[in-house]
């Protein structure tokens, strides 16, 4: 019998198993919810089954096992956030059709200039970027061609090569934590405190937060995987960058920027006058632009029906299956009687429970999905955050970059496995360098949330 074979068997029979244990202090409700995130959970951890499909199982199993209606259930697939995803995916499909990514990219990179140090940290920068917009994945899928045709010209680099590919991979991960819609932990993180805590984290309020940490981890990274290589190193040249800015180039740049702009100003300027204006509202106005904006080359409009079929759906799903688990944390008494069973940490000072939440989520998303990471885990930090009085939000912001944090494994992340499979990473390779990485950004993750956070919401 094969491994997932074996897997799609536990997971039912640990669902049922879960059912008849009759476990003290816990509802019938709560037990439901705990059954039903054990079997999900499993099949999230283990892949025994596509990751999409199993985010579809809360439908069936919550309402089934009497943990949370359909109604509660469904809703969650559609929450407000799930929009704000998808909006910041079709921007982020109009600027890969018309290849205004890779202006973008060669414009930073020419930027740098050339020797091998600083054709990495051009590389860095562009991915960062663009990571901060476009999903991580997607940015590490169009900077990988460029970066292994650098990569080509200048061969006999090893060192070289595999600083690149992993700088790559990288700073996609660590870009995509600046923004709400740059990885979805953030966004259930947000989803998760308006859900639970009827506080907004809006666009403006995380970026203020997260860009100044993601601006130090990157540079950190870079150094780094550059500390053993030449500052400079003659023959090292740019490729040349594509030709004048088109028409849709220019088009499609003025609506990112417009999007970025409402999004960067709305609780500052926009929301005096409509109240009603959110993050959703304005990533889903943007995108809906472009279908409507002539393209100026006689190729139809700026996004068409076709390339919006592209989305990646399966992330999205992925997302709601995880808001549904949170909402049956929230409406049960479970993740308060999970975050019971850490009432032995309720002597020990902050600063240990908080890097401990940020070590032990840095190194589960080694081998697990972040976003599904995410979803089980900041229900039971809000429950446990109020029996130990101390502050849900820097608990919750700490998992949630740790969860974007991991560095070691191709199976962590996307970006990962994408630059693991141009073929100039051995896998020694990023273990090796990534669990230095992992131990410095948790360090890093620490100071933020412990003293920047409160900081900037005080």
């Amino acid at each position: 019998m094969s491994r997932k074979r074996i897997f799609q068997i536990l997971g039912p029979v640990l669902f049922i198993l879960i059912q008849f244990i009759p476990f003290k202090d816990l509802s019938i409700e709560g037990r439901a919810v705990l059954a039903s995130t054990a079997w999900v959970a499993l099949w999230w951890i283990t892949e025994a089954v596509e990751l999409e499909f199993t985010s579809l199982m809360p439908i069936i199993l919550l309402p089934l096992s009497g943990g949370l209606p359909i109604k509660e259930t469904t809703s969650a697939y559609g929450h407000p956030f799930i929009f704000l995803f998808m909006g910041g995916f079709i921007i982020g499909l109009a600027i890969e059709k018309w290849q205004l990514h890779r202006r973008i990219a060669f414009g930073i990179i020419r930027f740098v200039g050339s020797g091998e140090k600083r054709i990495i940290l051009g590389f860095m920068l562009a991915t960062a970027f663009l990571s901060m917009w476009i999903s991580n994945t997607a940015t590490a899928v169009m900077m990988l061609p460029i970066g292994v045709s650098v990569v080509n010209i200048y061969q006999n680099r090893e060192q070289f090569a595999l600083n690149l590919m992993l700088g790559i991979g990288y700073s996609a991960s660590i870009g995509g934590m600046a923004t709400l819609i740059g990885t979805p932990p953030n966004i259930i993180f947000a989803g998760v405190v308006k859900d639970s805590l009827n506080e907004e984290i809006s666009f403006l309020r995380w970026m203020l937060f997260a860009l100044p940490f993601v601006v130090v981890l990157l540079f950190i990274c870079w150094f780094y995987l550059t500390r053993n290589l030449q500052k400079g190193k003659s023959g090292m040249e740019i490729p040349d960058k594509p030709g004048s800015i088109t028409i849709p180039e220019k088009r499609v740049l003025v609506v990112f920027v417009l999007i970025a702009f409402f999004w960067m100003t709305r609780s500052l300027i926009w929301n005096s006058f409509i109240p009603q204006l959110n993050d959703t509202i304005i990533a889903m106005a943007g995108a809906l632009v472009l279908f409507l904006i002539p393209s100026g080359t006689g190729e139809g409009n700026l996004m068409n029906w076709n390339t919006a079929k592209k989305l990646p759906w399966g992330i999205l799903l992925i997302f709601g299956g995880g808001l549904a688990i949170a909402r049956g944390f929230a409406q049960t008494d479970l993740a308060t009687w999970l975050a019971n069973r850490f009432l032995l940490l309720q002597e020990a000072p902050f600063w240990l429970i908080l890097i401990l939440v940020i070590a032990g989520i840095n190194f589960l998303t080694e081998i697990t999905s972040n976003t599904a990471t995410a979803s089980m885990i900041l229900p039971i930090l809000i429950s446990l955050a109020a029996i130990l009085d101390v502050p849900p939000y820097v608990l919750m912001a700490g998992a949630v970059l740790a969860s974007s944090a991991a560095f070691m494994l191709p199976v962590a992340t996307p970006p990962n496995a994408i630059v693991f499979g141009s073929g100039k990473i051995k896998i020694q390779d990023m273990v090796r360098k990534g669990v230095w990485l992992n131990l410095i950004s948790i360090l890093i993750i620490f100071l933020f949330v412990q003293w920047w956070w409160p900081l900037i919401n005080s």
